[in-house]
């Protein structure tokens, strides 16, 4: 009861100074939406501190889970920018590869140009200068042939030239190229260091999660637990809400989910493990879809919009909240990264998080879409193919 009251003052305490800067009634500027989403992340730190300072049962291993879940979102990370980097260098490195079987085209052309001068200045006679002078033909052919042997000895020195130029340039562009693969080989021994390292990470994260179910044994334990989360959630939403509901939406050519329902697309390809509607536990039922996908696959945002939320969150896991305008919030749970932050615009398609597990529901992510903080049946909205 002490932690509501501190929420519901926290709360007004926030929207009192968020009219301050603004007539009652007014829209804000954006400008200020601006403002105030810069606020909006450390009063939702605030807020979670007082969720939690009522929540003692099972602490520990709350925070055993939370430290497990931002230790491989870390490594996650990482890997993805080793990731980006990889193929960066295999680019550079194809590059190369392909510059350098060009230069070897353009030698072997230059080749064939002179080995026919070559041939050509054979064929005009076998006979050196000396011989030809000696010879006493006439004065014109004489000159005529002495000015061809001069030509050709011309361009046979300036092709021998270029040809040198040519395989000094192959010798440059192979040692870049060993270096591209040298970067290359770096970037891929760090990624199986950090992979083994995301390996070990899971491991123990399993064991913690193992831990927190055998302490959650009973269905009445379970029930409570699942109750005090839905209520975070929904305490947080309201929160988000109220602020977001004086910060205008910039859709721009996006459409909203409201004029998207029945054809907006999967978060995440997979089978929907558990449906909305369905019981979970004595008295309650999914407000969201428990969709399976493999660990690491990436979740991709459903409709244009802001990122509201983009933090762990007890019973969710790393958590990303997206507000559609309208009204329209999708919610995202049980992530192993969160690949943007709070104020950061998102189109639809785009990745957002990768998919993580849950205590008991395995790997997979926990799905939600809302209306004015009003849990939505996905099965009405979503275009499953």
């Amino acid at each position: 009861m002490r932690a509501r009251t501190l929420i519901t003052a926290s709360l007004a305490t926030w929207l009192t100074l968020g009219w301050i800067s603004s007539p009652a009634g007014a829209s804000l500027t954006q400008a200020e939406a601006e403002i105030q989403l810069k606020h909006l992340k450390t009063e939702i730190d605030s807020l979670k501190k007082d969720l939690e300072s009522n929540r003692r049962a099972y602490l520990k291993e709350q925070k055993l889970l939370k430290a497990a879940d931002l230790e491989i979102q870390a490594s996650v990370l990482t890997l993805r920018k080793l990731d980006v980097s990889r193929r960066d260098d295999e680019q550079a490195l194809a590059r190369s590869q392909n510059q350098r079987r060009d230069y070897l085209v353009s030698l072997n052309q230059r080749k064939e140009v002179l080995a026919k001068q070559i041939m050509a200045a054979y064929r005009l006679g076998r006979e050196s200068r000396l011989k030809l002078v000696l010879n006493q033909d006439s004065p014109a052919l004489l000159s005529r042939t002495l000015a061809y042997y001069d030509y050709f000895s011309r361009s046979q020195a300036r092709q021998i030239q270029e040809l040198r130029q040519v395989l000094q340039t192959l010798d440059l562009m192979q040692a870049k190229i060993n270096t591209e693969l040298s970067a290359l080989n770096v970037v891929q021994r760090k990624q199986q260091t950090v992979l083994d390292e995301v390996t070990r990470q899971r491991s123990e994260r399993e064991v913690v999660i193992e831990s927190l179910s055998n302490q959650i044994g009973s269905n009445e334990a379970r029930l409570s637990e699942l109750q005090r989360n839905r209520k975070d959630l929904e305490v947080l939403l309201e929160k988000l809400s109220s602020v977001l509901a004086d910060i205008p939406a910039d859709l721009g050519k996006w459409l909203s989910p409201g004029d998207l329902k029945g054809k907006l697309p999967m978060p995440v390809k997979g089978r929907v493990k558990f449906a909305y509607g369905q019981p979970r536990s004595t008295g309650l039922r999914w407000q969201g879809w428990l969709i399976s996908a493999a660990t690491g696959s990436e979740v991709n945002n459903i409709a244009y919009g802001r990122v509201a939320f983009a933090d762990w969150l007890r019973g969710y896991g790393l958590l990303m909240i997206i507000d559609h305008g309208d009204g329209f919030m999708s919610l995202y749970g049980n992530n192993e990264s969160l690949l943007h932050e709070v104020g950061d615009w998102v189109e639809p398609g785009v990745a957002i998080s990768t998919v993580g597990s849950s205590p008991r529901g395995g790997a997979g992510l926990y799905f939600e879409i809302r209306k004015n903080g009003k849990a939505l049946d996905p099965a009405a909205w979503l275009k499953r193919r």
